[in-house]
């Protein structure tokens, strides 16, 4: 039983051979309850192009289409996923743009000039360059920047990270750069049995919001202060932050010295990154 007209999931993974790939960190969720509300989970998406990363047989792309994308434009580095995805292109006729390729290779922004609209990024994210991936979209130079949310899964422990508050265990380098430049939440946690193969832990799915105005810092200087400061997280910060110029630059920033920077906050951060 589905509710797009398409066949189960189960039957395309079966017939494609498309076993998950430990080594392009492959999780498929085939559970069509849980792919309708991530896709929900992104808002309206009538007049949005919805760009996804690593749609593998395409579970969360028929969702999102079903939901009323637009354009989804999927892009896809596992081969053996293209005919089952192009069988998803050819129920959606003009909606589906699949580009075959690696995520950590991609101009999103140029796809974003492309879309002629508002751009929204929703997707499963492949574990193994998750996180990275999450860095680049926050880091980048343009801001406002090209998509208007993004809604990404994760496992717990690093969503938990993301939206981190100062002072808590969860709290670090990820969490300033989310807090800096977005407003990010745990939209729903999503049980291991939900995909195939069942991961060991929990996952969640994350929505983040970008801020209009972020305070003003160099993100990639940002990103080396956070680095440094979490580097050495039970230490004080005068150690911590030696190379970047330690104790002096702490006064210079009005920020105790014999601080931790698990109890810095965002605003903190920049203030300190701007000393340097």
């Amino acid at each position: 039983m589905t509710i797009d007209g398409l066949p189960p999931l189960r039957e395309v993974i079966e017939r494609h051979g498309l076993q998950a790939k430990k080594s392009l960190g492959q999780n498929f969720l085939l559970d069509l309850n849980l792919t309708g509300k991530i896709a929900r989970s992104a808002g309206d998406l009538a007049d949005a192009t919805v760009i996804e990363v690593g749609p593998g047989p395409g579970g969360l792309t028929r969702a999102l289409l079903f939901n009323g994308a637009r354009r989804v434009v999927a892009i896809e580095r596992d081969e053996r996923c293209l005919e089952a995805l192009a069988e998803v292109s050819n129920h959606y006729p003009g909606r589906l743009h699949v580009i075959p390729g690696d995520a950590l290779k991609t101009d999103f922004a140029a796809l974003a000039g492309e879309a002629g609209g508002p751009v929204k990024i929703v997707a499963n994210l492949p574990y193994n360059i998750g996180t990275e991936l999450l860095i680049r979209w926050l880091t980048i130079a343009e801001w406002p920047p090209f998509y208007q949310s993004m809604t990404l899964m994760f496992q717990r422990e690093v969503a938990e990270r993301i939206t981190a508050a100062p002072g808590s265990d969860a709290y670090g380098r990820l969490g300033v750069l989310a807090g800096w430049r977005t407003q990010a939440r745990i939209a729903f946690d999503v049980p291991p049995q939900a995909f195939t193969p069942p991961p060991k832990v929990t996952s969640s799915v994350v929505h983040l919001v970008p801020r209009t105005a972020p305070l003003p810092v160099e993100a990639k200087k940002l990103g080396r202060v956070t680095e440094a400061a979490f580097g050495q997280r039970r230490k004080m910060l005068r150690q911590s932050v030696k190379s970047l110029g330690g104790e002096a630059l702490l006064v210079r920033a009005g920020i105790d010295p014999t601080r931790r920077a698990e109890t810095l906050s965002v605003d903190e951060f920049v203030r300190l990154t701007n000393a340097v």
